[in-house]
């Protein structure tokens, strides 16, 4: 394992570690807190199931909240899987060997790149209004999602903070799979994840004892919370 990913590792390779995500959050919260302490710290979740993560990891550490808006670039015949993702600025990370595998055209490709781009200026506009995104410049940014799974979506988030600035950028999930690890960790200062699993099938609600895809409204209400804070 490469010396910047930190693990739990009475958790490694095991399922429903994890009651919600909000209890994910409360353990992850406790494994950061040493990778983040004394430094000024701006906490970016990926929306949807990154929200309740991050707002009670950013509850725990007391540190910004604020939301960076990501989408997978979706097979067109198998739209719960992607070919690689688009960030809210627009850049792009493709996964090219899945694209030779399936024999994606060029045209093919751009068309579901501007289908992704069209559904995050949506998805920006409603959760994040016409605020810009904080100032990351010299801070420890920290983006934090439910899990990886393929890990392009976080690795593209990644990438998009890069521009920006910051001091260092850390990864914080509940749960990936080894494939995503070691695709993200290169990219990033630290890469803090309780549950790595191996093995040829992964879904990150396997993590989970209550599970289910958040409502756009379920969001905002975490939002709204955070905002009230």
């Amino acid at each position: 394992m490469r010396t910047n990913v930190f693990d739990e590792p009475a958790y490694r390779n095991r399922g429903c570690v994890f009651r919600d995500r909000v209890h994910a959050g409360e353990l992850l919260a406790t494994k950061l807190r040493n990778h983040v302490l004394g430094e000024d710290v701006q906490l970016l979740a990926i929306p949807a199931g990154g929200v309740p993560v991050g707002c009670t990891v950013a509850r725990r550490l007391s540190a910004p909240f604020d939301v960076i808006v990501v989408r997978k670039v979706q097979i067109p015949w198998n739209t719960e899987a992607g070919f690689g993702a688009v960030s809210w600025d627009g850049s792009v990370v493709l996964n090219e060997a899945l694209i030779l595998r399936l024999g994606l055209t060029d045209e093919v490709i751009h068309r579901a790149i501007s289908q992704a781009r069209e559904v995050i200026r949506e998805r920006a506009l409603k959760f994040r209004g016409d605020e810009s995104l904080p100032n990351l410049e010299n801070k420890v940014v920290v983006i934090v999602d439910d899990g990886l799974a393929s890990g392009y979506t976080m690795l593209s988030a990644v990438k998009s903070v890069y521009g920006h600035g910051p001091k260092r950028t850390i990864v914080a999930v509940p749960t990936a799979s080894t494939s995503a690890v070691d695709l993200v960790a290169p990219n990033v200062n630290a890469l803090i994840c309780l549950n790595i699993r191996a093995g040829p099938v992964f879904a990150v609600a396997d993590a989970y004892q209550q599970w289910h895809d958040l409502s756009d409204e379920e969001v905002l209400k975490f939002l709204r919370t955070m905002r009230d804070r």
